[in-house]
């Protein structure tokens, strides 16, 4: 009898980092999912990071993204970890900078695995690490005044 992880579809795939950027332009969830699209994936997990009227309690009136020239190479770091210990079919990451109004997408996230729950361990690990260890930061203006900026490292 096959072992069931002998199906190439238990396997990792080829390259499975499908997309990682980090871009001024708008972010797209239709291009996220089609780059992680597989058919050896029966699980997809998306996530998306959106710009908030608030945080900590104050009202965010501008918010904008910065990060350091090493940024790409950190997040291409992460999703290789991520590859590293997970069968992750496919994975993409893109995180915006930038100036973003309430609503905007700041980052979106995606990891296709042979399974459901592998699919939402990976993405869960790709998000937190890209929050922790990549050298974005974010700088927010509150409607009293007062401003902040909050770092990934």
């Amino acid at each position: 009898m096959a072992r069931i992880d002998a199906h190439p579809g238990e396997q990792a795939a080829q390259d499975p980092i499908r997309l990682l950027a980090i871009r001024e332009s708008p972010l797209s969830v239709d291009e996220i999912f089609r780059a992680v699209g597989d058919d050896a994936a029966g699980g997809t997990t998306l996530f998306v990071g959106t710009v908030r009227n608030h945080d900590g309690g104050a009202d965010v009136d501008t918010l904008g993204y910065s990060c350091h020239p090493s940024a790409e190479a950190e997040l291409r770091r992460v999703a290789e970890k991520v590859v590293a210990d997970y069968p992750v079919r496919a994975l993409a990451a893109v995180h915006r900078v930038g100036d973003l109004a309430v609503g905007d997408l700041a980052v979106v996230v995606a990891v296709s695995c042979p399974h459901r729950a592998e699919a939402f361990e990976a993405c869960r690990k790709l998000i937190d690490d890209l929050k922790h260890e990549v050298p974005i930061w974010k700088h927010q203006t509150f409607s009293d005044g007062t401003e902040e900026w909050v770092g990934a490292c």
